[in-house]
């Protein structure tokens, strides 16, 4: 039977899209098939990335998607109000949407609904099968009794305000606000003298958002901050994994041989929940491969999966003592003690690039939260085996 395509990347979002990117520029040979369920890639999403999360040659070639640059930001904390030297920068859906489609021409197909996913065979919504010498899953989270989870959860509005807000850089965490639900902040983006992205999130037990109260908070750091509202432009939600533990080969078995990427890989910062970062690093990653049938594909994106996982145990570490130690509502405490530290090792954190000293750093002197619980925490490595909460 002839082939649909080379390679089938089911899901057009971020780390599908970036991937297909990549593939098209380095590898013309391949003939690749996107399948998205919605009317655009990308959905309705902003991706934010740090400076040093990338090398040179990688801010190169994702610049023409990159909206906004800024040369640093600003976090503010209880007893605690700082302004980091690194350059932040921002990717916005609709713009990934306007460059992705063109570069990839007739190879997406948009409104597409996908019912199941095999190593080399695809079966639609409609029930048409597609058959492709690999098809990689990118559809977001996977369910799994694999991983133990906390969450990040979020409802961001895009405000047209009625005057300039004055702000230069982003706010990447206002942890001052009210604290419930677990550790809260507020994001802050500036996108033009009168427009503003806000979002509301929170590092929670659960996963349930609650919208309208979301939506209630946004307004109210508005007018907290003087900022009158003239306009909601746009509204994106999102739910992010926090991974406490896990079993991750179990995890890649549940895959049965379909290769997978970005979040159903596993593949985001533990702490942060950044995922564009890792999308990069596995697009680049990818393109060196000689062989593209879908048992090495698997292969080699499971064992490049295992082996981010191996290295950043000491973030699930973290998470942990975010998620476990002290009330809920002195979470921030962890957050602010870590943003006291010097600014090149946040840089390595959020690049999830730590030396060893980095790490002793981290964790050397008197904790933020109960010391009992912590070490607790801190010894609580096999929580995905047990009912933790």
């Amino acid at each position: 039977m002839a082939l649909d395509a080379d390679l089938i990347l089911v899901g057009g979002g971020l780390a599908n899209g970036l991937l297909a990117l990549r593939l098209r520029q380095q590898r013309p040979d391949l003939r690749l098939l996107v399948l998205e369920q919605g009317d655009t890639l990308g959905g309705n999403h902003t991706w934010s990335f740090h400076q040093h999360d990338l090398t040179p040659a990688q801010h190169r070639w994702l610049e023409p998607m990159v909206g906004k640059r800024w040369p640093g930001y600003e976090v503010i904390f209880p007893d605690l109000q700082r302004r980091l030297g690194s350059g932040y920068a921002s990717i916005f859906s609709e713009r990934f949407h306007q460059y992705l489609m063109p570069e990839l021409s007739d190879g997406v197909r948009l409104r597409t609904s996908v019912a199941s996913v095999e190593p080399q065979r695809v079966r639609l919504g409609s029930g048409d099968i597609l058959q492709a010498g690999a098809v990689i899953n990118g559809r977001g989270v996977r369910r799994t009794d694999q991983l133990a989870l906390g969450f990040q959860k979020f409802l961001g509005q895009e405000l047209r305000l009625q005057q300039p807000h004055g702000l230069r850089e982003p706010i990447i965490m206002d942890a001052s606000v009210a604290q419930h639900d677990g550790y809260r902040f507020v994001y802050v983006l500036p996108l033009s003298a009168d427009t503003l992205l806000i979002e509301d999130t929170y590092y929670a037990d659960g996963a349930t958002v609650a919208p309208d109260s979301l939506r209630d908070n946004i307004a109210s750091y508005a007018s907290t901050r003087g900022w009158a509202i003239a306009e909601v432009l746009r509204e994106e939600q999102g739910v992010l994994p926090i991974v406490l533990s896990g079993d991750l080969p179990a995890f890649w078995e549940e895959a049965r041989g379909v290769p997978q990427t970005g979040l159903s890989a596993a593949l985001f910062h533990p702490t942060t929940g950044y995922s564009l970062p890792d999308a990069v690093r596995l697009a680049d990653h990818l393109i060196a491969l000689d062989r593209w049938d879908a048992t090495s594909l698997f292969e080699a994106i499971r064992d490049y999966s295992l082996a981010q996982w191996r290295q950043r145990g000491f973030f699930r570490l973290l998470n942990r003592m975010l998620f476990m130690a002290g009330p809920a509502d002195r979470r921030w405490a962890v957050m602010q003690r870590f943003y006291r530290l010097r600014e090149p090792l946040i840089q390595r954190f959020y690049a999830a690039n730590l030396t060893t000293r980095d790490r002793l750093r981290i964790v050397s002197g008197k904790p933020p939260v109960p010391l009992g619980e912590a070490l607790r925490a801190l010894a609580a490595h096999d929580l995905h085996r047990k009912d933790y909460r």
